[in-house]
């Protein structure tokens, strides 16, 4: 049986090696805390998101990127956010 040729490779000198490995798995775990804090302490970002979500579950758009770049553009999109967020207050 022979070998495979990529078994007679040498190891990849563009590879991490484990301590990189290891720094980079810190570095993801230390972004996604980040990310957590981030978009709890901004509930603006969740009813970004959420609204467009619903709006595309309702609306179903044939072209989704269309529809998101007229969505995230809408100059009326900051006070519906904004409008979003004193009702979330009225309500806690």
């Amino acid at each position: 049986m022979e070998t495979p040729p990529s078994l007679l490779r040498r190891p990849d000198p563009g590879a991490l090696s484990a301590a990189q490995l290891e720094q980079l798995r810190k570095f993801k775990i230390q972004t996604r805390i980040a990310n957590e804090k981030y978009l709890r302490t901004h509930k603006e970002v969740e009813w970004l998101i959420s609204g467009f979500f619903r709006e595309i579950f309702l609306k179903r758009p044939d072209n989704i990127l269309e529809f998101a770049a007229d969505y995230f553009t809408d100059p009326r999109l900051p006070s519906k956010i904004h409008m979003q967020l004193i009702k979330d207050k009225k309500v806690a």
